[in-house]
């Protein structure tokens, strides 16, 4: 089936086979890497959120929750995340190669590889961000933070992800779904510019090994992909960084005074006020709070979630492409 007719693209290059197998392959991927490295995720947010803690590094903090909470603390919220992490990859994933499909007959470049991640991010932050929302909530829940603002702003305890919607709906109203959500569509750029050095790092390293030997160009072994898939994100995680950190902060429910009103106006205003703060209280490294750990954690699940990715949708092309399955029939 052809997906651009005389130059023209097709919509129905959006619903495509492919486009399906991409998606499960990219969720499937996303997963498991979390799920790995899940500790390192929860090490990273309490630095992000908890601006009393005196432990500075990953393995710090992840002894002291071991220690005062337990070592379940570590994997507190496991299921709401691969849950919102799930839906969120299946939708980024489908959408950005759908995107990549139609607009096929445009010559592949950096430029166009950022562009169709940002509209893919696009979509993805507008259909997800009530279920990071949730997660970042459920993830937080329990946990022991420091001095008098723990006391005054306690959180209040979920049940489960259902209980958690309800009452953050009723409590705070429906656009309390969406705390968040101007850092997290100003960070599009966070995978718009991981997917864009991705897929130039690949296509360079595919050009290199198809020039030096016989294997093909999708042949990429297991740590060439691991690697740029590092490079990638370790790139996208140093620049827009200081807007993750904001993020977490607004979606951790833990700054009302700088939530009030949810308003576009107002929610840019506090995302200004909360940058203002961290600079007059902590200087310029406010804004890199938790980066260690949050490079670790990112780097190295970006890493095995494209290797994944990469593996299984390799896998399942080579044996499900409807004209495989043609062929296999014609043999018999």
């Amino acid at each position: 089936m052809e997906d651009v007719e005389d130059g023209i693209p097709s919509p129905i290059g959006l619903f495509s086979y492919d486009n399906l197998i991409h998606a499960v392959a990219g969720a499937t991927g996303s997963v498991t890497a979390m799920s790995v490295f899940f500790p390192l995720d929860t090490a990273r947010l309490r630095l992000q959120v908890d601006d009393k803690r005196k432990a500075k590094y990953t393995h710090e903090v992840i002894s002291e929750i071991s220690k005062e909470e337990g070592v379940k603390a570590l994997y507190r919220g496991w299921f709401p995340v691969v849950s919102s992490l799930c839906c969120s990859n299946f939708v980024y994933f489908y959408t950005y190669n759908g995107l990549k499909t139609i607009m096929n007959h445009q010559p592949s470049g950096p430029l166009k590889d950022l562009c169709l991640a940002f509209m893919a991010g696009v979509v993805n932050v507008l259909l997800t961000t009530p279920m990071w929302v949730v997660n970042t909530r459920l993830k937080l829940q329990g946990a022991k933070f420091t001095g008098e603002e723990q006391r005054e702003n306690k959180p209040p305890h979920y049940k489960g992800i259902m209980d958690a919607f309800r009452r953050i709906v009723r409590d705070e109203g429906v656009s309390a779904l969406w705390s968040g959500t101007l850092p997290s569509l100003i960070l599009v750029f966070n995978p718009a510019i991981q997917f864009m050095f991705y897929e130039g790092f690949k296509r360079s390293l595919t050009r290199v090994t198809h020039q030096h030997s016989a294997v093909s160009p999708q042949e990429l072994n297991a740590w060439q992909f691991f690697l740029v898939g590092a490079l990638a994100k370790g790139i996208a995680t140093v620049s827009t960084y200081p807007l993750q950190l904001i993020q977490s902060k607004l979606r951790s429910g833990r700054n009302k005074k700088a939530e009030e009103g949810r308003q576009t106006s107002e929610t840019f205003r506090s995302v200004v006020v909360m940058i203002q703060q961290l600079l007059r209280k902590q200087g310029l490294k406010g804004l890199y709070k938790g980066l260690e750990a949050k490079l670790l954690q990112t780097v190295l699940t970006a890493a095995l979630m494209f290797l994944i990715y990469e593996k299984i949708a390799a896998f399942v092309f080579s044996i499900m492409r409807p004209e495989t399955v043609l062929e296999a029939i014609r043999r018999r």
